[in-house]
């Protein structure tokens, strides 16, 4: 705010500012006081700024005050020492989509357009199709008393990220750090959620992981007698007004999340760990 207008600023910013409600504010002022001329990203997290023991993802920004926005630069490097750097230059709505209240900042990695960016039929967020998406409500530490090992009277299955190996559920799990199934209650019956499909995803992911997003669907007659299920707190859930979602709208989801397209999709506008709030459509 206060350069001098063609001023050129650039600075080193976490990439989570890219997206996210708690960022929205800082990225209309961005946008509204200045133009955007060149993002760069370092594919590692751990050269680049090692040495002030730095990790997470990081992207440099130029910025130009009062500039008329207009093609952008995006440059990638594996470290610091640019010798596989690698430039291409976007029209501006490919980095912030026109029709995108949010503004989210996207770094293409190519020229190709994403599957997703040209589909006119992925246009939708998750509200706007019926779909709830939030972190599992049972926090371990909190309720550990009444998680058990194993499934027994007045429990039902408990879920963590590790009861999904690939796009499959398996539970109960031998073995499994904290446990198979929690007491039904007064005390967790707010926590827990009534049987049905529901598409899950893992909260948490690295950048260096093949795939991010890895999303599974929970089948009902996989807990036999059971009527209520607890997903813990890693977890993403995708229910429909906190009840099952119908099972093609189950499978269909989880189908559309494990896509490569949606995976890139997602890594464009997303700089940390967290999955929480995915707005694909």
């Amino acid at each position: 705010m206060l350069m001098q207008p063609g001023g050129q600023l650039v600075a080193i910013l976490p990439r989570s500012f890219c997206n996210g409600p708690i960022y929205r504010p800082f990225r209309q002022i961005l946008l509204h006081h200045a133009a955007l001329r060149h993002l760069h990203l370092f594919a590692s997290r751990s050269k680049a700024f090692k040495d002030d023991a730095v990790l997470q993802e990081n992207v440099i920004i130029r910025l130009e005050r009062d500039g008329t926005q207009g093609e952008v630069t995006v440059s990638h490097s594996t470290d610091d020492s640019l010798g596989d750097l690698s430039t291409h230059v976007h029209q501006f709505d490919r980095i912030v989509f026109p029709d995108d209240s949010e503004q989210f900042i996207h770094v293409p990695t190519s020229h190709k357009r994403n599957m997703i960016e040209r589909s006119p039929n992925i246009r939708f967020s998750l509200s706007e199709i019926g779909i709830e998406v939030s972190t599992g409500p049972v926090v371990d530490f909190r309720l550990e008393n009444h998680i058990q090992r194993k499934l027994g009277e007045g429990t039902v299955p408990l879920l963590y990220p590790g009861h999904f190996v690939g796009h499959t559920t398996q539970w109960p799990k031998e073995g499994i750090k904290r446990g198979n199934a929690i007491e039904l209650n007064d005390d967790t019956k707010k926590w827990l959620y009534p049987l049905g499909f529901y598409t899950v995803a893992r909260r948490f992911s690295a950048k260096e992981e093949r795939r991010r997003i890895v999303a599974s669907v929970v089948i009902p007659s996989a807990f036999p007698k059971a009527t209520m299920l607890g997903f813990e707190n890693h977890l993403n859930v995708f229910p429909e007004r906190k009840g099952g979602l119908p099972a093609n709208l189950a499978h269909g989801l989880a189908a559309f999340l494990n896509t490569t397209a949606a995976d890139d999709y997602f890594r464009r506008f997303n700089g940390h760990t967290q999955l929480m709030r995915l707005t694909f459509g």
